[in-house]
């Protein structure tokens, strides 16, 4: 087994950096962290099961937004805007039309 040096990254530590962020110029846009450092952007990688026909038309609105030349970075973004509304919509409470399409269910 070769001896780690110094300098060269440990693949499995918790590391803020995003190299993806930091190649795009998103990084500039995020918290610092120790000596002003810049940090990527704080997700999580999330797993959910979707039926057949709601990944489809999902993947069809994004595909169709896309040659619509809407300013859609990836479909992470899509979904966190499509579930940013819905949360928006469910804190109206009363006048929810996702709570009152859950209450029909």
């Amino acid at each position: 087994m070769a001896k780690r040096t110094k300098n060269s990254p440990e693949f499995f530590e918790d590391n803020p950096f995003d190299p993806v962020s930091a190649a795009t110029g998103t990084a500039s846009k995020t918290p610092s962290g120790p000596a002003g450092r810049v940090l990527g952007p704080q997700k999580r990688k999330v797993g959910f099961y979707l039926s057949v026909t709601l990944l489809e038309r999902f993947n069809r609105s994004f595909y169709e937004l896309k040659l619509q030349g809407r300013s859609i970075e990836n479909k992470s973004a899509f979904l966190e805007a499509v579930l940013d509304y819905a949360l928006d919509d469910i804190d109206r409470g009363g006048e929810s039309r996702i709570l009152s399409n859950l209450a029909k269910k």
